[in-house]
This record gives C-alpha cells, sequence and structure tokens, in this order.
C-alpha cells in the first residue's frame, strides 16, 4: 500500500481530529487559541510531516520548528506543551498505518520506523530550537545590560525565570557538567537517576553512568571538552540510585558556564521506545512462523482426515476383533489427536472470528466434562462441581470458549495421578466490572516455578506430546471475550486456573 496515498486519504479526518485534541487534551494555554490559528499551523505541521515521511525531506519539519517554535515561545507556552502537540501526530496515524496495512508486516513495520524517527526528529528540533531561542533572548538582555543595567535588571530576572521554569518543566534530563561534575541539573534529571535534586548537585557524573557505559562515556566527555570533536548524540547505559542500569539518550554540546566550559545536556529515556522496537521485531517474527504453520497444517490435515475416515470405516466392520480392534480404536485416538494439534496450530496462526453470545457457564462446562468422560473414567478422577444457580450469564463464542475449557481439563487430568481430583466452581468476579470467575484446581503435580513465567508464551512444553499452544491459544481466546486467564500454585498442590468473563444478558436458570 502507498505510504503517502494513505496521508492524502486521511489528511482531513486527522487534521480535523489533532485540532480537537489540541483544544480538549494538551493544555488549558491552547484551548484559549482561535480556531484560524489551528488551522494554519496544523495544517503546516501535516504538510512538513508529509513531505518527510513520502518524500524524505525534513527542511519543511526544520521551517515548521523555527517558525511555530518562536511562536509558542513568544506566547508563553513550555517546551513540554509543544511536544504533547507534535506528539498526537502519532497518536493519530498509528492506528490508521496498523488498521489499513495489516496485510504486510514489512510494510507496516517500516512506516512505524518513519513516524517514529520522524517524531524523534520534531522533538529534537523543537527541543533545539527552544534552547536556541532561550539562549539567544539571554544573550540579548546581557548586551542591553551594559547600556542600561538599571532598568534592565529587572527584565533579566523575569528572562532567567522564564528559561528556568522552560528547563524545569521539560520531559528530559537537562543538565550541566562542569570539570567531572554535575554544577546545574532540572529536576527531572534527578527523577530519571532516581535521587532527588540536592543529591545530584556537585557529584561526580560518572555516579549516573553503568559500568558497562563508562569507559565509552567518558573517553566522549574527554574528548568533547579538549576539543569539540565528540559525537553530540550517543546512546549508554544510565545507572538508577537502585543499581538498574536503563537506556538513555543523550545529546550534548559544550557551552560556557559561570564563565567556564562545560558540556550542556539533554538526556532521554528511551525504554519504551526499545520495548517498542523489540515487540514489532517480535511480531514479524510470529507472522513468519504463522506463515509456515499454516501452511505446513493445512498440508498435514488432508491425509489426517482420509486416515481418519479409513479407521472409521474399518471400525464399523465386523472383521477386525480383539486386539486387532483395540489396536484401530487406539490408532482413531491418536489421529484425532494429531487432528487437535493441528487445530491448536491453525488457531495460532490466523486471526479467529467470534459469534458473541450470552451462554450458560454451566451448561458449558458440562458439554466440556461430556467431551472428556472417557479419559475422566480411565483415571478414576474424581470431579467435584460448585456452580451457583444464579450466575449471570457470560457473553461468549460458545465453541471457542468450550475448545478453551476443554483444553483446560485435559491439562488437569494429564497433570494428576490415577484417583486424584479436579475441583470446578464458579462464582461472581470481584470489583465493580460484571464479570464471572471460573476455577478449575487440580491435585496434580503442579507447574514447577521457573517455567510459570513462559507458561503462555507459544511453543512452550514440558510435555513429550503437544506443540505448546494450548495455554497461547486459551489465552488468546479469552482475552478476544475481554477477559483474562491467570495460573497460580494450588495448596497443598496442583494448579489452579481462573478465567475471568464477563458478563452478557440474564441470568442463568
Amino acid at each position: 500500500m502507498d505510504f503517502g496515498d494513505l496521508l492524502t486519504r486521511h489528511r482531513d479526518s486527522i487534521v480535523g481530529e489533532w485540532i480537537r485534541r489540541l483544544r480538549t487534551e494538551v493544555s488549558p494555554r491552547y484551548s484559549g487559541r482561535p480556531v484560524d490559528e489551528y488551522n494554519r499551523t496544523i495544517s503546516a505541521a501535516f504538510d512538513a510531516y508529509f513531505a518527510a515521511l513520502v518524500r524524505n525531506d525534513y527542511s519543511r519539519i526544520d521551517l515548521v520548528a523555527q517558525e511555530i517554535g518562536k511562536f509558542r515561545f513568544d506566547a508563553g507556552f513550555t517546551l513540554s506543551e509543544v511536544q504533547k502537540a507534535f506528539e498526537l501526530f502519532g497518536l493519530l496515524v498509528i492506528p490508521i498505518i496498523v488498521t489499513e496495512m495489516e496485510g504486510s508486516a514489512p510494510e507496516t513495520i517500516a512506516a512505524l520506523e518513519r513516524v517514529s524517527l520522524c517524531l524523534n526528529y520534531t522533538i529534537h528540533r523543537f527541543s533545539d530550537s527552544f534552547q536556541t531561542i532561550s539562549e539567544q533572548e539571554i544573550r540579548n538582555y546581557a548586551q542591553m545590560l551594559e547600556v542600561k543595567v538599571q532598568d534592565r535588571t529587572q527584565q533579566l530576572a523575569e528572562s532567567e525565570a522564564k528559561y528556568r521554569t522552560l528547563v524545569e518543566e521539560i520531559r528530559d534530563g537537562y543538565f550541566v557538567n562542569q570539570d567531572g561534575r554535575i554544577v546545574f541539573s532540572n529536576r527531572a534529571f534527578a527523577m530519571m537517576h532516581g535521587y532527588t535534586l540536592e543529591e545530584v548537585i556537585g557529584r561526580p557524573y560518572t555516579d549516573f553512568v553503568a559500568p558497562e557505559s563508562l569507559e565509552e562515556v567518558s573517553r566522549t566527555y574527554r574528548s568533547r571538552i579538549r576539543d569539540r570533536q565528540a559525537r553530540e548524540h550517543y546512546v549508554y547505559k544510565r545507572l538508577h540510585k537502585t543499581g538498574t542500569a536503563l537506556p538513555t539518550e543523550n545529546k550534548v554540546v559544550v557551552t560556557v558556564y559561570d564563565g567556564r566550559k562545560a558540556a550542556l545536556g539533554i538526556c532521554r529515556d528511551i525504554t519504551e521506545r526499545l520495548e517498542i522496537e523489540k515487540r514489532v521485531r517480535e511480531a514479524e517474527h510470529l507472522a513468519h512462523i504463522g506463515e509456515i504453520t499454516t501452511s505446513l497444517a493445512h498440508e498435514i490435515r488432508n491425509p489426517l482426515s482420509a486416515a481418519r475416515m479409513s479407521i472409521q470405516m474399518l471400525l464399523k466392520s465386523q472383521t477386525f476383533k480383539g486386539n486387532e480392534r483395540r489396536r484401530l480404536e487406539i490408532l482413531a485416538q491418536e489421529v484425532g489427536r494429531l487432528n487437535r494439534l493441528v487445530t491448536e496450530m491453525l488457531d495460532f496462526a490466523r486471526p479467529m472470528k467470534f459469534d458473541l453470545r450470552p451462554g450458560s457457564l454451566s451448561t458449558l462446562v458440562d458439554s466440556c466434562l461430556d467431551a472428556i468422560e472417557t479419559r475422566i473414567v480411565e483415571k478414576d478422577i474424581v470431579i467435584t462441581k460448585k456452580i451457583s444457580g444464579t450466575l449471570p450469564l457470560v457473553s461468549l463464542d460458545h465453541e471457542k470458549m468450550e475448545q478453551t475449557v476443554i483444553n483446560l481439563l485435559l491439562n488437569a487430568v494429564e497433570a494428576v495421578d490415577r484417583e486424584g481430583r479436579i475441583d470446578i466452581a464458579a462464582g461472581g468476579g470481584r470489583g465493580r466490572a460484571k464479570t464471572v470467575r471460573l476455577h478449575i484446581t487440580d491435585n496434580g503435580h503442579g507447574i514447577d516455578p521457573e517455567n510459570m513465567p513462559y507458561i503462555f508464551d507459544p511453543f512452550f512444553s514440558r510435555k513429550s506430546k503437544g506443540t505448546g499452544l494450548g495455554l497461547a491459544n486459551a489465552k488468546k481466546i479469552v482475552e478476544a471475550h475481554g477477559g483474562r486467564i491467570e495460573v497460580l500454585p494450588a495448596e497443598p498442590a496442583g494448579t489452579r486456573v481462573i478465567l475471568t468473563i464477563p458478563v452478557g444478558e440474564g441470568r442463568e436458570r
């Protein structure tokens, strides 16, 4: 899909929604501005983003940052307010990209990366613009002091207060490193490292750099102070007071502070950005796995269907008796198991369609128990069921939720020893949300604590037979119903699975 065409088609709706949110969500200062001003500035901003995203032309963003930055600064806006205003573009365009480009993961990822890079560039340009404007104003006032010192003293104080307000309200960390020590910072810098502002001032800058990044950051700092040839932008690990190392991006320049050379910098936490990039890579990987899985599953299902039909026909014949018939029955069971595994693979790989209707949880549980009755009888498992007759109906796709509950019950059957126990209970959910909670508890061998964080991961399994997709599909189905699934250790032994499902309409009878 052509990215430029997508932006063109949605231009009016994006600009309109951008203006509406700007007037209602960002700050009171934006709410009071005239409508024609919004039409002019937002249209210019959209066209600048269009040029950058489609033609890789960032010059118009530079112009917008310079013109609107000066305009907003003069009107008393903070950098944080302006940054939020331009970040709205990403909040509006990303859902459109994900929705309309969902058929092509590489194109979608490329489009999202371009939007992310464009937004980062814009924020940097506005930071630079605001910083340049602030420094220029201070220099202008300083020059005027030589001519009219007494008359301008108050104006200089006001300008200094405005600059400090700007620095304090910026969401990024702002600092001055002089002679290897932090001589100035805003509160955001202190909070990013887990300290108070008073604890930061005067400390060596190396106290805020993780050990794995210390050598490179120190070398960059020495080079910058000596000949100003070091990179302005770099990524490193900052050191939090708790000892945690966190990914951070720095932009540092050499300046003069209190008459002496110093490094002035802005640092930004990029943990969320890296996490988004990681999720995008994982999504691409899973999409590839899904394509392979779907192809393999279809190739396997056809011969399985033929084998199952042949076995069913043989079982109808009276020729096979005794051990021969038992072998055919076992073969039929194994073919059925393989067919279920193929179904799990297909359910994981393709989007599911749901037909949600109010239904009885008690009826659902009964039908699931009937479906696995043979397995329960084979192991002499004791089943207890405690479901209130006054439960509200739940909103569910009966077939998909039945698949989920059968899967969970089979897991419990496999986990318990002969003559084991499985308890099934249901009641109203906790809190104000209208939900029903279904508990399935067994007294089996339980799940090893080290495996618990990974049980919902696709293809994770400690069973000798299975795909590792059972719980992944169960989670997918339950969450598609607007519910959630929890797996907890049971006391004194075993596992408890809790399904929380939104209610439908009416009550069970």
